[in-house]
């Protein structure tokens, strides 16, 4: 519903005190510090109505409100002032110089974080899931170790237990069939290519190289992970550390990073900062606890996304900077690699 001009003064001025005190807000204050000229009367009104309409709620130990999920929601969309940042004090950090991408991303997940004082979280860059070489090793009857070289240098090993015990002979022959013909494909475009390819092929040695793609899918699929950095600093902000059952909720998050990835890899798809709060991505089921997102790119091409985790109660109009000009130093850094 689109609130009136007093209305959203009124917000605008009761999560901006929220997040700077982290105390419940009553009229007699939003009176002082909304420079609106009404009476304790009709500001109380206006509350009701918004608290009717979800945007604040009353904690049963005071007579003032905090904003809810839905009120920080159309307080980001709509009503807040970001605060420009020097750029030029951060972009030393992440100056490409002779560094790594590894070690650039990790010194991103760390600004992201010592700048915001959360903790800053970078999912790595996409690997393709390209092969240069493959090699089938025996390793004895009906066990077989799929060696993946992709074309940066980087090994993968899968374990294949096959139905066949194929002999040396027959794996160099499967190997060099697969390299010859699909070196430098993505393992996606090779199994569709297969199909029709194979067939000149004996049964089981196609059962052999359509076992050998599904592994190497697999293996550089899982290749993709993230970098965070600061986690400890969420153990200070009492909006968190005060329920043990949300700190738990919040750790296992970090632990098992499933949800998280897929939060990261959906704000991928965007352009743009991204704001989650609270439980309403289902991704990151924690009321009390906001994510702000960026992609990030390599040579004009989305390849990760980054980010700050923190309270709902976050000061928004400063981390949204944050984490905007995070992401274009570390695009900028990668594409002079």
């Amino acid at each position: 519903m689109q609130l009136d001009t007093r209305a959203q003064t009124l917000l605008k001025a009761l999560v901006e005190r929220y997040i700077a005190d982290g105390q419940p807000v009553g009229s007699r204050a939003l009176s002082k510090i909304s420079g609106l000229d009404l009476s304790p009367a009709t500001i109380r009104n206006i509350m009701a109505d918004l608290e009717e309409l979800g945007y604040v709620a009353s904690p049963h130990t005071s007579a003032g409100r905090i904003p809810t999920p839905r009120g920080y929601r159309i307080f980001v969309d709509t009503l807040l002032t970001v605060q420009p940042i020097d750029e030029s004090a951060v972009e030393s950090r992440l100056r490409p110089q002779a560094q790594p991408p590894q070690k650039l991303i990790a010194n991103a997940a760390q600004m992201l974080s010592s700048l915001s004082q959360f903790a800053g979280v970078v999912m790595t860059p996409r690997r393709e899931s390209v092969f240069q070489q493959i090699e089938f090793l025996r390793l004895g009857e009906k066990r077989i170790l799929l060696v993946i070289v992709a074309p940066g240098g980087d090994v993968q090993n899968r374990l294949l237990l096959t139905d066949v015990d194929y002999t040396p002979a027959e794996l160099q022959q499967s190997a060099n069939f697969i390299n010859q013909h699909y070196s430098g494909v993505a393992f996606d475009e090779v199994r569709s290519r297969m199909q029709g390819e194979l067939r000149q092929l004996r049964d089981d040695m196609g059962r052999l190289m359509q076992a050998a793609v599904e592994a190497g899918s697999e293996a550089m699929s899982e290749s993709e992970d993230m970098v965070i950095s600061g986690e400890r600093n969420l153990l200070s902000v009492s909006d968190l550390s005060s329920n043990m059952s949300s700190l738990r909720q919040m750790f296992d998050m970090f632990e098992q990073k499933t949800g998280l990835m897929q939060l990261l890899d959906v704000s991928s798809k965007a352009s743009g900062v991204q704001i989650f709060i609270g439980g309403e991505s289902n991704l990151v089921p924690l009321d009390d606890m906001s994510v702000v997102t960026a992609p990030y790119e390599a040579n004009g091409r989305i390849v990760g996304t980054l980010g700050v985790i923190g309270p709902t109660r976050m000061a928004y109009e400063r981390v949204i900077p944050i984490v905007d000009i995070t992401s274009r130093l570390l695009s900028n850094a990668l594409s002079q690699h």
